[in-house]
């Protein structure tokens, strides 16, 4: 009688016949983390794609990030669990209409959130994270112009901190963290009075103004590692719980729910699951496939945000 197989031996199995890395968002759901290569926020994963010499990369996250994995290793095959794995920043910005905003406005420098299509960041002229996105800004030389986009809260809280007023700010949001509220982020505060706040840029500034610390995915992480407080307020998607517990078992994560629904989930991202982990190892589909332009027109501004330090 054979032995059952697991479905987590199954995608180690397929990993080794692949010749395969497993990159995997702090946004995925606990059991993907846990059988991934290396688990990051969007520019640790774009880092890890760059240093890989193995033949796939199997990306659970959404399909902007994917792209630029294959944008990063054009020889090797990139895949996802699940091809609609979107985003409504990349959504909220299509290529057609920032070519449009580039033809009015010839002389601004595209700095482009990693949160976009391939075909917008091969129009940019370079790319940001929420972790280096102030760092970016500021290698631009001061008198340029700049247009920021898609997203408008991380472009104003970017504005804010280096004091850029000639920046153009795209008005794209991300279903998640623009739908944050800041009563109700002043309510988990009445609740939790002794509580610190870790929020995400992409959270509106009633959001920003009551946070203690604001920072990318990992950021987060990474203070509330070390954050003198037992009680966390976290206003990011909930999806990072896993990690931060990893870091610091003994404090107390709180997410507060935003707008549309009592949850602080991206639909997007948990559209994953290891069963159709182990299916894209096994089929090597769906699979990231862009032409030699693409790559080469998106590769430049990637690079360029990756030397940022």
């Amino acid at each position: 009688m054979p032995v059952a197989v697991s479905i987590q031996e199954e995608i180690l199995a397929l990993k080794r016949e692949r010749n395969a890395m497993i990159l995997a968002h702090h946004y995925q759901e606990p059991e993907i983390q846990e059988l991934a290569d290396a688990i990051g926020d969007s520019l640790e994963l774009a880092r890890k794609a760059q240093q890989y010499a193995g033949d796939v990369i199997a990306f659970c996250g959404v399909w902007f990030m994917a792209e630029t994995a294959k944008v990063l290793n054009p020889h090797r095959t990139v895949v996802v669990p699940d091809r609609e794995a979107g985003c409504s920043l990349v959504d909220a910005c299509p290529a057609d209409q920032l070519r449009a905003v580039k033809r009015r406005h010839p002389d601004h420098a595209v700095v482009s959130y990693i949160n976009t299509s391939v075909d917008v960041k091969a129009e940019s002229d370079i790319i940001c994270t929420s972790r280096n996105a102030v760092a970016v800004v500021n290698s631009i030389p001061a008198d340029k112009p700049i247009l920021f986009l898609p997203d408008v809260n991380l472009g104003n809280w970017v504005q804010k901190q280096t004091g850029r007023q000639n920046m153009k700010i795209w008005q794209g949001a991300c279903i998640v963290h623009a739908t944050f509220a800041g009563r109700k982020l002043a309510e988990a505060k009445a609740k939790f009075p002794d509580a610190l706040v870790a929020a995400h840029p992409e959270c509106p500034p009633e959001v920003l103004r009551q946070a203690d610390y604001i920072g990318s995915t990992s950021g987060i992480i990474q203070w509330c590692a070390t954050a003198p407080a037992d009680d966390i307020i976290v206003m990011t998607e909930s999806g990072v719980s896993h990690s931060l517990q990893r870091v610091a078992p003994g404090k107390r994560f709180h997410f507060v729910p935003n707008e549309n629904c009592n949850c602080s989930e991206c639909p997007y991202m948990k559209r994953n699951s290891l069963e159709k982990l182990a299916g894209c190892l096994r089929t090597l589909e769906p699979r990231v496939e862009l032409s030699p332009e693409t790559i080469e027109r998106a590769r430049l501004p990637i690079e360029r945000m990756l030397a940022v330090k």
